[in-house]
This record gives C-alpha cells, structure tokens and sequence, in this order.
C-alpha cells in the first residue's frame, strides 16, 4: 500500500471503532482486517499502530480542538502532533486514487492551529492528561497518591504480548526456542516462570507454537493470579467465572492434569471457546458446567471444592493500556452495577469451599471499591473466612511481588497489567 492508502484505510478503521461505540476495538480491528485480506502483515501493523496512537491519546486531541473531531481529524491531529505539518499532510490528504480526500477550508484552519504544538499541556487536567474518565481520576489519585502520575503514565503505554509456555506439553526453553523459528524473539518474564515476552503488536495465533498448544497467550500478571490459586495435582477446583478458560488452562498445568477442575460461567458461548483451547492444549481433566437461574448444582456441592476462583466481571481498569478504547466508554454507573454483582458472586461461590479450603478473589481492576473494600464487606458477611496473607499464600519460588496481605500489580510497578487478588481460607 502507498502511505497514503495507508493513511485513507487507517481513517476507515477510526471510523468503524467510532461506528461500534461500545464494542471492544480490536474486535472491530479483526473484522476490518479479515474482511480486508488484501491488507499485508506490513500494512496490517502500520494501520494498527496508527489507529492504536490516536485511541491512546484521544483526550487530549479532542482537548485541544474544544470537541470530538471527525476520524480524519483524529488520524491528521495524531499526525501533527509526532511533528507533521500541513503542507506535508496535504500531499497525503490529497483526494487521489486511493488518498484520503483533500482538507477543506475549516479542517485546515482547525489543523493550522495544531502545527508545531505538542500534544501535552499545561492546561489539561489530570484525567485528561493521562487518559482517563474525570470521574476515575480522583479514586486512582486517593489511591497511588504522589504516584499518580507515574503509575497512570505507565498506563499509557503499549502492553507487551506476554504468553505462557504449556507445561502439559513443553518446556519453557523449547517454547522461546520454537518462537525463534517463526521469528518472534521472546524474552523470559520476570515474575511468572511460566513466562514469555514478546514486545510489540505481533500475530502469533497463526503460528505453530500457540496451534499446537505450546504456548497460550496471557498477560503475567494473570499468570500470577493463577498461581495464586495455589491447585496442586489431585485437587478438586473450581473455577467459577472461567470465561473461554485462560485461568482454567493455566491452573490445569500447575496440577498436571491430575485431579478435577470444574470451568463454570454463565455464558454458553464463553464455556464453547474454552473446549477449542482446552483441546489444543491438551488438557483433560476440566469439566464444564453452565450457570443458570435455579441450577442447584452448586448447592448439591457445597463444601467439597479445595479451591475455588473468582475472577470476577470488573471495569477493567487495570487492562487499559492493552485496551486504550475501554477506558472512552467506561461510566460510574458501571462501577456502580459490578460491586453489587460481585459481591453476589463471591457469595454464591463461597459455599463450595471445604473447610480448610480457599476462596481466591481476582479482578483486572485498580479501584478499591472492588478489590479491598469488597473483600472487607465479603470478610464482614461471612466471619468463617480469613484473610491469608500473601506472604504465605505465595506459592512460587521467592519472595512475592508485594507486601500486604494482597497481590496488587500495576504497569508501573510490575510491568504486568493491574491485576488484584486475595486468599480467603474458611475457618470452619
């Protein structure tokens, strides 16, 4: 493709995720581009990056333009701002084959008023500045204190593609070594042993290592969660909000396919997914279980699951730099729908615990109103749970990545996405 073309299919893309507001980005991104298979892998990163650029840095833009521009405002202003100039856009912006159509008279006055500006300012307040709804700001800030900003920069950055060597089926040295062979150069996580980074938007799905199961995608941080789970072989586990099974997958391979996991959800399209990639990988000891109004089957099974996880529907906060778009359509009212619905959650999955068992609570979210407060009203609700505290709820080699009875990840901190989870042990 010519950079202009480019440019004219990035501005299409823009279009479309402005189109399918409240639908997740890259999900719009993938049926741009299979709908498109003319696009080569080349163009395809060219394309994503661009548009990625403009959805991590949309506040500001619209900022300082006084309202939310067109996606061909957005695509220029984005330009501009890594030091373009209307001259040279407008040989971009040209109206030939395949070129964007050329600026009319009040998108060049507009663009004119951006040239030589960056795209930071003085003005701008914090939650703009760092991207992020006004009324998150002050709850992250009471939180990270004189941190915020660090830790909120950090957010703005493009996540690593973190995967997770297979251990039903591999080692994590011929996992990075098959990599190698389809040319993706893959370094050792830090936290997580079971850990491989690759930096930059890369495709790897269509692949020999991820199609034959030796790899999955998941961010560390999951992983970590995972771990914390603590499932050994022999186990009964019960993950009860398994979705298309990440955490199912990876608790599967602490325990060696030995004993008895349970993946539930209330979603029959999710639990489908999770058989695709539970073959692929090799797994055989999970079941599948479909949550539904009436169903007793968790009642018939109280008491007799050694762990059970949690990871519950939250806002997401903490995946933001993987999902730069979530953060644009995240409201109050959502925070204020989930807290309730978790709690309700936890208290219908606490009564599979055994006596001595544990309960693990895990969300991607950095707002306390759903990690530690939750966990306060959850202790307060049901005083035959305790809190174990990480340092002995740790099941990995080493000291854990945080101090405090939690695990807390941040990008910042851990280079990981936020991620929060907690160890409840019933008492009796």
């Amino acid at each position: 493709m010519t950079p202009a073309a480019r440019i004219a299919a990035s501005i299409e893309l823009q279009e479309l995720i402005d189109f399918a507001a409240n639908r997740p980005a890259d999900a719009v991104a993938n049926d741009f581009f299979r709908n498109r298979r003319f696009i080569g892998g080349g163009d395809r990163r060219f394309i994503s990056e661009r548009v990625w650029r403009v959805l991590r840095s949309r506040r500001r833009i619209e900022w300082w333009f006084g309202a939310s521009p067109s996606p061909r405002l957005l695509i220029a202003a984005s330009l501009m701002f890594e030091g373009s100039t209307i001259v040279a856009l407008s040989e971009v912006f040209s109206g030939a084959q395949f070129a964007p159509a050329a600026f009319d008279r009040v998108e060049r006055a507009l663009l004119a008023r951006l040239e030589g500006r960056s795209l930071d300012h003085t003005g701008m307040s914090g939650a703009v500045r760092y991207e992020i709804p006004d009324w998150v700001y002050p709850r992250l800030e009471a939180r990270f204190g004189t941190e915020v900003g660090t830790e909120l920069a950090a957010m703005q950055e493009p996540a690593t593609l973190d995967l997770r060597f297979n251990p039903l089926k591999t080692t994590r040295d011929d996992a990075r070594a098959a990599l190698a062979k389809e040319g993706h150069d893959a370094e050792l996580t830090r936290l997580s042993p079971w850990g491989l980074r690759i930096l930059g938007r890369r495709q790897v799905t269509a692949g020999v290592a991820f199609q034959t199961g030796l790899v999955e995608i998941q961010d560390e941080g999951s992983q970590l969660v995972a771990a914390l789970v603590g499932a050994r072989p022999g186990m009964r586990v019960a993950d009860w909000c398994a979705g298309a099974g990440g955490k199912t997958l990876a608790i599967a391979g602490t325990m060696e396919n030995k004993g008895q996991i349970v993946a539930c959800d209330v979603s029959a399209p999710r639990l489908d997914g999770a058989v695709r990639r539970l073959r692929r990988a090799g797994v055989h000891n999970v079941e599948r279980h479909l949550l539904e109004p009436g169903d007793k089957w968790a009642k018939r099974r109280a008491g007799t699951f050694d762990r059970v996880l949690v990871d519950a529907p939250c806002t997401g906060t903490g995946t933001w730099r993987r999902n730069p778009d979530a953060r644009l359509r995240l409201k109050e009212n959502d925070l204020l729908e989930l807290v309730p619905k978790q709690a309700a959650i936890l208290d219908a999955a606490q009564a599979l615990v055994r006596k001595g068992g544990q309960l693990v609570y895990a969300t991607c979210s950095l707002l306390a109103e759903e990690n530690e407060a939750q966990v306060s009203a959850f202790l307060d609700r049901h005083p035959d749970f305790a809190v174990v505290p990480l340092a002995r709820a740790w099941t990995l080699e080493g000291e854990p990545p945080c101090t405090g009875d939690f695990l807390s990840l941040t990008p910042a901190r851990h280079g990981t996405d936020g991620f929060f989870g907690a160890v409840l042990e019933r008492l009796a």
